[in-house]
């Protein structure tokens, strides 16, 4: 701040904020802030009492400036108006700015390829969250996307793995498989099958090759294991 701004908001308050002992038993407001929330209110009238801009920095080097004083990269100021309107204001802008590229966007998106994952019963208040993780990876090495995701109702122990090439004519082996975790951490091979099963509780890549998994067990019991494993992709 500098020394004007701490004087402007001293001399603000010693004008609107004086001991006023006569009006202390009264109820409802004594001080006059009409100057602070004159800014706050959602209206378009015009302020009570306009800022006076006399020896601003910011606005003496616009009017100084043939460039800058009628250009439409600068947002208009309006002197007379609250910040409700001018919130209102730009973000109108905003949106106008926005949509020109929205258009473009969604035009240019198309469909590459369709693949069902699961089938859901006919009403939608009664269907459950069945995807989850998805989590995105670009290689840029080979030129192929990557998503991780699991689906939570008949295979909560397998983690899907969906690849794609970036150039949409073209195709890659193996476009989506599941890795299934199960009982594979096992300590021996009499340990049955239900005793030692694992699921997903995240997974991300790690880099280009490995997939980072973080695994628990299935059985609900106290001090479940969490496993974290990396896998080769490959």
């Amino acid at each position: 701040m500098t020394q004007k701004d701490i004087t402007f908001v001293a001399d603000f308050l010693t004008e609107h904020f004086n001991e006023a002992p006569e009006l202390y038993n009264r109820k409802g407001k004594y001080f006059n802030v009409e100057r602070v929330g004159q800014y706050l209110k959602d209206e378009d009238d015009d302020l009570v009492s306009p800022p006076n801009t006399e020896g601003n920095q910011w606005f003496n080097f616009l009017k100084n400036s043939t460039h800058l004083k009628e250009s439409p990269l600068l947002f208009p100021y309006y002197p007379e108006k609250s910040l409700h309107f001018v919130k209102r204001q730009m973000e109108g802008v905003i949106d106008q700015c926005l949509q020109k590229p929205a258009d473009v966007i969604g035009k240019s998106v198309h469909q590459a390829v369709c693949m069902s994952l699961y089938k859901t019963s006919q009403s939608e208040d009664s269907t459950p969250q069945l995807f989850k993780l998805p989590f995105l990876w670009n290689d840029k090495t080979s030129n192929v996307h990557y998503v991780l995701f699991t689906i939570l109702e008949n295979s909560i122990s397998k983690i899907y793995i969906l690849r794609r090439h970036t150039d949409t004519s073209r195709s890659v082996s193996n476009g989506i498989l599941a890795v299934e975790f199960g009982n594979f951490l096992n300590n021996s091979i009499n340990e049955s099958s239900d005793s030692r099963c694992y699921s997903c509780l995240d997974a991300h890549f790690y880099d280009d090759e490995t997939v980072t998994v973080v695994l628990k067990e299935s059985v609900e019991q106290e001090g479940k294991e969490r496993v974290l494993a990396q896998l080769p992709l490959s």
